[in-house]
């Protein structure tokens, strides 16, 4: 009995750890959490793997998609064009705001940013071109419920 129970416990712990895999093992993320009425989006990119989330509005789904190869070059493209690892975060505080982040893990534009303290005015633009590529992908790929 206390080997079923052993068994059955280790089988439990093992399919939880994997569960959280999918946002822990990423290549890039995109999310965006906060607000007044909070919204929690999290798109995880992994190859051409994607997990989507979205959690707000009365609303909760996710949903898994691949990217294709031209997506993901064009993603990775408009990252480059716009400079993403030279874009300067702001230092002002911005209270309760919806925050956007990007992580990038590998590649040639490996780095972390968030607007959650406002990005510097020069890097507006920039900023704002990333997050249009990053919407293309949800709204060429998310099918909203």
């Amino acid at each position: 009995m206390n080997r079923i129970i052993g068994i059955l416990f280790a089988i439990i712990v093992l399919v939880s750890c994997n569960s959280q895999k999918v946002y822990s093992d990423f290549d890039i993320s995109y999310s965006k959490s906060g607000g007044y009425a909070p919204v929690y989006e999290n798109m995880l990119i992994k190859d051409t793997k994607v997990h989507y989330s979205f959690e707000g509005q009365g609303k909760k789904y996710k949903q898994d998609f691949k990217l294709t190869p031209e997506e993901l070059k064009k993603l990775e493209y408009v990252l480059s064009q716009n400079n993403f690892r030279r874009i300067q975060e702001d230092h002002k505080k911005i209270y309760d705001n919806v925050a956007t982040s990007v992580n990038i893990k590998k590649g040639p534009n490996e780095g972390s940013k968030s607007d959650a303290s406002a990005i510097m005015p020069n890097y507006e633009t920039n900023w704002k071109n990333i997050m249009n590529a990053f919407q293309e992908i949800i709204n060429n790929n998310v099918k909203k419920q």
